[in-house]
């Protein structure tokens, strides 16, 4: 039997153990809040009242906030039929907000980080006048997300996760000063191990090297020494919001960016994880598509803060303790190509939903076409209703899903906005070598986005996210060819879901989506 078969059980029993260990943990955690209810059943009258007047006020001060109507409908009617899950539900994962420590925690490091970044007004200006429907949301970004436009900036665009992850090792041997690795997901098997062998190389050459991950991203992938090997090793590691049993209120807030930034001067970002699976190592769902892209100048320095960021939230140091400036001196480079870059980053805790505003936007400007990739699609209406306006416009609208599924569920729920998408006009492709992970989206060939952003409540909503909103350059044209080749790959099911679905089917869907925001 060979080794990389060993360490793969190894890993699957790690992961089932802690796993187990945290079902257990819930499931005693339960068991102790029945007792005390069944305790208090004498007082049963008086609790029942007392949670159904709570309930209504809840659904009330839901009622009244500055939600999107789709965000608040599934929670009023989940706490007016079931008050006692439906408020517990509401507590942990409807408020969204994360703690208020942590929510103050990145605020002050934001406030530091933030005004590093240059105001780029100039060419805001320039990419407004050449092209005003990009340069609107280009303005979006740097008001509300704070990340600037940028030139002097070189982008390589990767149709295969593999390719991205071949150029990263070779730049990566050439770090002199330090290598930051942000991701939801690591798996310690063969991709990662061709990474750490030459993080451990850099190390070695006096580089810093920082790798930073999510716990509940990577809980199947690694064990729970994964950290500390790292560290034993000189690699500098920190474990995003470690997922622990219990009424953790931060709990629904995953660390969902996937970020490389090298020196400060070539940075990569895109769908993939570092995981075997992304590179098709492995097939578990037959092949694997994931796309990302290369910069190499300017823009580099957005993607370093967004890194920064969440470094330092997960550390409890003052964020005046923290010396973040010497990780964003300039460096001396003269691009090749014209365009204008926008890496941006997302956040769950500032009311903002960044990520469903540039696609709402890119829908709305768009003239010709619109076409996006995504791996799951569980939208609100207001993008449903973006999505079907343009189309009815005579816009081409095209979304391409996966043909194999990673999730069954979620795949039902996915194919439940079909029929109302297809039936304005929208078209829908299903990918058929397998599973495609992707998150992208171009319009009229002039504008596109490539990131971690999803086109579903967990990404618009929960997760924190980053992308590249790119506009007037090669790389938008690069995403055009690959959905081009990539529609080629699919089969249309768009007249499929014209059709009606039975009432059983439309039944179930629906009570589903009363779920969307936990899936």
């Amino acid at each position: 039997m060979s080794n990389s078969t060993l360490e793969s059980k190894k890993k699957t029993e790690n992961g089932v153990k802690r796993m187990a260990f945290s079902v257990l943990a819930i499931l005693f955690q339960v068991g102790f809040m029945l007792v005390v209810f069944k305790r208090l059943n004498a007082y049963a009258g008086v609790i029942d009242l007392f949670t159904r007047i709570f309930a209504i006020v809840l659904v009330l001060k839901i009622y009244g906030s500055h939600q999107t109507s789709t965000m608040k409908t599934p929670w009023i009617i989940l706490i007016l039929a079931f008050p006692i899950m439906g408020v517990t539900l509401f507590l942990l994962i409807g408020l969204n907000g994360g703690t208020w420590k942590m929510r103050s925690r990145y605020e002050k490091i934001d406030a530091k980080l933030l005004p590093l970044l240059p105001k780029n007004s100039e060419i805001q200006k320039k990419l407004q006048d050449k092209i005003p429907k990009a340069g609107g949301i280009s303005s979006y970004l740097s008001s509300y997300a704070g990340y600037p436009v940028y030139q002097n900036t070189d982008m390589i665009y990767y149709d295969e996760a593999i390719k991205g992850l071949n150029a990263q090792l070779e730049d990566m041997k050439n770090a002199e000063k330090f290598i930051f690795m942000e991701y939801h997901a690591i798996e310690d098997e063969e991709a990662w191990h061709r990474i750490q062998k030459i993080l451990e190389d850099r190390v070695k050459a006096g580089v810093e090297v920082r790798v930073f991950y999510d716990d509940m991203g990577s809980i199947g992938f690694v064990n729970m020494d994964f950290a500390r090997k790292l560290e034993s090793v000189g690699i500098k590691c920190r474990v995003f919001n470690p997922f622990s049993p219990g009424f953790n209120m931060f709990l629904n807030n995953r660390d969902h960016r996937k970020i490389t930034v090298i020196d400060g001067k070539v940075g990569y970002t895109g769908g993939y994880n570092l995981a075997n699976e992304y590179f098709n190592i492995t097939h578990p769902y037959g092949m694997w598509k994931d796309t990302g892209v290369r910069m190499e100048g300017d823009a580099v320095r957005s993607l370093t803060v967004a890194f920064l960021e969440m470094w330092n939230a997960a550390s409890n140091a003052h964020p005046d303790e923290i010396d973040m400036e010497q990780y964003l001196q300039p460096h001396p480079y003269q691009a090749k190509q014209n365009g204008y870059i926008q890496p941006y980053a997302d956040s769950p805790l500032d009311g903002e939903q960044v990520g469903e505003e540039v696609y709402i936007s890119m829908i709305n400007k768009a003239e010709k076409y619109c076409w996006f990739m995504t791996p799951y699609l569980i939208i609100t209406d207001e993008m449903a209703h973006a999505l079907s306006l343009a189309a009815k416009r005579g816009v081409d609208v095209r979304i391409i899903t996966p043909g194999i599924p990673d999730k069954k569920l979620i795949y039902s729920v996915t194919r439940s906005f079909y029929n109302g998408l297809v039936i304005n006009g929208v078209r829908i492709f299903e990918w058929t070598p397998g599973f495609c992970h992707a998150k992208m989206c171009v319009v009229d060939d002039c504008m596109a986005t490539c990131g971690t952003i999803n086109m579903d409540y967990r990404s618009l909503y929960h997760h924190f996210e980053n992308g590249c909103f790119m506009a007037d350059c090669n790389v938008v044209l690069d995403i055009r060819h690959d959905l081009e080749q990539s529609i080629s790959e699919c089969r249309e099911v768009t007249d499929q879901y014209k059709e009606g679905r039975s009432a059983t089917l439309r039944l179930g869907q629906l009570f589903l989506r009363l779920f969307a925001e936990l899936l």
